[in-house]
C-alpha cells in the first residue's frame, strides 16, 4: 500500500494565500512562500498551490509565485489555475511545478487531458474535481473556482478524466469546503472505490481525526488548509495522529513534533 500523503493547500489570490467557506468570503491567510517553507519544515509530503483568481480573470496562474515557492521547496509542488493549453502547462512546469492541476478547461475541452498526458505523462496531470451534492450519492461538477455548476455527474467525469489521461484526482467537496465539518466521506468512497488512480481528499478538515476518516474512506492523500494556516495543528502533529491510527507516514523531522 502506498504511504498516505499529507498535503497543505495554498489557495492564492493576488500573491497572497486566502481561505474562505465554500469558495466565498475569502480572507487573507499569509504569504505563500513563507507558508510553503514552513509546511515543508513541519513534514509536509507535498504542496498544492491553486491560483483561485486565474480562471475567473481569464489568465494563467502566477508564474512568479510558482517560481518563488519552488526556490524554498524541495518536496513535490502541484499548481493549478487557468491552464488552458499545453503551453500554459509547460510554462508552469518550467517555473517549478511538478504536476499540473486542471479543472475548468478540462471540463470545457476533455481532449486537453489527453494532450497533457501525451506531452508530459499522466503522472504530471491532476484533475481538480470540485463536486457539489444534489441528491443522495450524487454530485455535480463545479468550475470557475466555485462560481459555476455544470450538468456533469462528478463520478462519471472522474472516470472519463482518468481514461483520458489524468493520473490523480484532487477531489474537493464544495459543500464541506471551509466548514470544518469533516470531509464528505461518501463522496471519497464513491470516487476512490471506482478509480484506479490516487485520490486526494479535500474540503472540510478541522482535526486530525477528519484526515484519518478520509484515509479510512479510501483516500490516498489528505489535503487541508485552514487547520494549517490558522496554526490549529502543525503538519507534524497531524501526521503523528495518522500514525497513531495505524497508517504508515513518511518520517517527520524533529522540528515537526
Amino acid at each position: 500500500m502506498p504511504v498516505p500523503r499529507v498535503i497543505p493547500c495554498l489557495d492564492v489570490r493576488d500573491g497572497r494565500v486566502v481561505k474562505g467557506v465554500r469558495f466565498e468570503n475569502l480572507r487573507d491567510a499569509g504569504d505563500p512562500v513563507e507558508q510553503a517553507a514552513l509546511y515543508e519544515q513541519q513534514g509536509a509530503d507535498e504542496i498544492v498551490m491553486l491560483d483561485v483568481s486565474a480562471t475567473p480573470q481569464g489568465r494563467g496562474a502566477s508564474l512568479r509565485t510558482v517560481a518563488a515557492i519552488r526556490k524554498v521547496l524541495s518536496i513535490p509542488l502541484t499548481v493549478g489555475g487557468g491552464v488552458k493549453t499545453i503551453a500554459d502547462a509547460a510554462a508552469m512546469l518550467e517555473a517549478g511545478a511538478d504536476k499540473i492541476g486542471v479543472n475548468t478547461a478540462a471540463v470545457k475541452n476533455p481532449a486537453l487531458l489527453e494532450a497533457l498526458a501525451m506531452q508530459f505523462g499522466s503522472q504530471c496531470v491532476v484533475l481538480a474535481l470540485d463536486a457539489l451534492a444534489y441528491g443522495k450519492g450524487r454530485w455535480r461538477v463545479v468550475v470557475r473556482s466555485g462560481q459555476e455548476t455544470v450538468p456533469l455527474d462528478a463520478l462519471g467525469w472522474a472516470i472519463e478524466a482518468t481514461q483520458r489521461g489524468a493520473g490523480e484526482i484532487l477531489l474537493t467537496s464544495v459543500d464541506r469546503d471551509g466548514t470544518h465539518s469533516g470531509y464528505d466521506l461518501e463522496l471519497i468512497q464513491a470516487v476512490s472505490s471506482t478509480l484506479g488512480v490516487p485520490v486526494i481528499a479535500s474540503g472540510g478538515a478541522a482535526s486530525p481525526l477528519h484526515l484519518v476518516e478520509a484515509l479510512r474512506a479510501g483516500a490516498d492523500a489528505v489535503l487541508a488548509a485552514s487547520i494549517f494556516h490558522d496554526g490549529t495543528f502543525s503538519v507534524g502533529q497531524v501526521k503523528q495522529e495518522i500514525a497513531a491510527a495505524g497508517f504508515a507516514v513518511r518520517p517527520i523531522e524533529e522540528s515537526a513534533a
